[in-house]
């Protein structure tokens, strides 16, 4: 007697995309690994005294010129890891258009560092990722 598969093609194990598929595994450990360097670029400290979260890029902002600009490096170096993991282009184009906000708001004196510190694009490109893999079946 035939039996009849009814499982999604995204849970099959032998799919490419299913749970457990070595590529599944990758995908997910470096989405772990942006998400752990989105923290420490956005949210790794607290302000004593205050619930007010920022991170390492935050204070590199602070100085005038370099900083913005070595920020914004970090930003693209997650840019560069979602480019390696195959991100549809409507996706990365969603990412880059935050790290650009970012670091053309983030240049201005004083309120680009506030912003910045509300803001957190590293924060906000983990979490698009982080759903982008969800709905393709991968984490």
């Amino acid at each position: 007697m035939a039996t009849i598969d009814i499982t999604p093609p995204n849970s099959r194990a032998g799919s490419s995309r299913g749970r457990g598929a070595p590529h599944d595994q990758s995908k997910r450990a470096a989405v772990a690994r942006l998400d752990a360097l989105a923290r420490l670029f956005d949210t790794a400290f607290i302000l004593p005294g205050t619930n007010i979260r920022f991170g390492v890029e935050a204070v590199m902002r602070l100085v005038p010129g370099v900083g913005d600009a070595a920020a914004t490096a970090l930003s693209c170096w997650l840019l560069y890891e979602a480019h390696q993991l195959e991100v549809p282009k409507h996706v990365f184009a969603r990412l880059v258009a935050n790290v650009a906000i970012e670091g053309v708001v983030g240049a201005v004196p004083f309120f680009g560092d506030m912003f910045d510190v509300g803001f957190r694009a590293n924060r906000r490109n983990v979490k698009i990722l982080q759903e982008h893999f969800e709905r393709e079946g991968w984490l």
